[in-house]
């Protein structure tokens, strides 16, 4: 058994030294420096074509659809990515106008008739978006395939098994021991749609940001910041009395509620935005970060590859078994961590949920 984890090891790490002496080979004739910096921000910036692979001649990607407005004549134009890029590449400004503007981050602008260039109306299905619906798709397939089976079976008698049963003892745990416990055993059942929902997107996304080609979307701010919305409006919406009068009168001596300055009831407005901001910004880092360190490790092999002498073939071998070993660690870090987040995500909102509906307290 040692023999062969050895004979495995050393297999591996030759086709990793001929990987890297390959790309010194291939590489960097020129000279030209690999930008790290543009290969993670571009993995974790959105796009207007779902990327998987390029190679000199061929570019694996698929064109999305976009969906913008004409700022001129005020019509909508839908039409695929590629066109713009292939009519850019022909040397024309743009197709009918519109073109990827690299100095804002490659999004969609439209030169008008006087010469100046705007931003339109952009409704297209982006990278993120595309991956949103799928991650949508999946849930919906996910539970409607357990919630047929549930049909053509009595549960009572018949107990589940394989992924049915796995997904039983999922929700099950989640609503029993997370919801419940958190919410309250009086108030759980209304947030319990929208608590699962939101575990198995998180998850679903963070999981499909790990497959090769698949887009960041956790690690965009702007679907955090979605997300802690829900959060928000939802804990709000549904706080009883004794809970806005905690934050507007609290049990606090006069002076500080309501003379000279109402410092407590400030305090918990503000409580109210940076409860949500908090969740926002915990599951916007934690997944943006792993990324950035995968690529970067990504990015050593092809650096120390491009060094241009013979050290490369060394120093570059060596650096490519590392940063195997560590993309293969983070990889697996990061499969807990998709977990992990999710889970955080939904036990925080629970509770937040939970301090939202305070027991009345009678006074003797």
């Amino acid at each position: 058994m040692i023999h062969n984890f050895l004979r495995n090891c050393i297999v591996i790490a030759a086709a990793l030294f001929s990987f890297s002496s390959a790309a010194l080979a291939s590489g960097n004739h020129t000279g030209e420096k690999i930008d790290v910096k543009e290969i993670v921000l571009g993995h974790l910036g959105d796009a207007y074509e779902w990327h998987f692979f390029a190679t000199e001649n061929v570019e694996g990607a698929i064109p999305l659809p976009c969906i913008v407005r004409d700022e001129e004549t005020h019509e909508w134009k839908v039409f695929m990515s590629s066109r713009i890029h292939e009519a850019m590449e022909e040397g024309e400004k743009g197709y009918e106008g519109f073109y990827f503007n690299e100095e804002k981050n490659g999004k969609i602008y439209q030169y008008l008739s006087d010469g100046t260039s705007v931003r339109p109306l952009d409704f297209s299905i982006t990278k993120n978006v595309s991956q949103i619906l799928l991650a949508s798709l999946i849930i919906i397939l996910v539970f409607l395939g357990c919630a047929r089976w549930y049909k053509g079976h009595d549960a009572k008698v018949d107990a589940p098994g394989g992924f049915v049963g796995m997904m039983e003892a999922l929700v099950m745990y989640l609503v029993n021991d997370l919801i419940k416990s958190n919410v309250g055993e009086k108030h759980y059942r209304p947030f319990v749609p929208y608590l699962l929902t939101v575990f198995f997107f998180i998850l679903i996304s963070n999981l499909l940001g790990l497959v090769p080609g698949g887009a960041n979307v956790t690690g965009n701010i702007n679907i955090t910041f979605f997300l802690a919305f829900c959060t928000m409006l939802v804990v709000n919406l549904s706080g009883n009395k004794e809970y806005w009068k905690e934050i507007f009168w609290p049990d606090v001596p006069i002076m500080l509620k309501a003379y000279p300055l109402a410092i407590m009831p400030i305090i918990e407005v503000f409580g109210i935005i940076s409860k949500p901001f908090a969740l926002m910004v915990r599951l916007f880092a934690n997944m943006m970060a792993g990324h950035a360190i995968l690529l970067s490790f990504i990015s050593i092999i092809f650096i120390t590859c491009s060094l241009g002498s013979w050290m490369a073939y060394v120093v570059g071998g060596g650096m490519t078994i590392m940063s195997f070993l560590m993309i293969l660690f983070m990889n697996f870090l990061e499969c807990l961590v998709a977990f992990v987040q999710a889970y955080v995500f939904t036990l925080l909102s629970a509770v937040f949920i939970g301090l939202a509906h305070p027991a009345h307290e009678h006074k003797a």
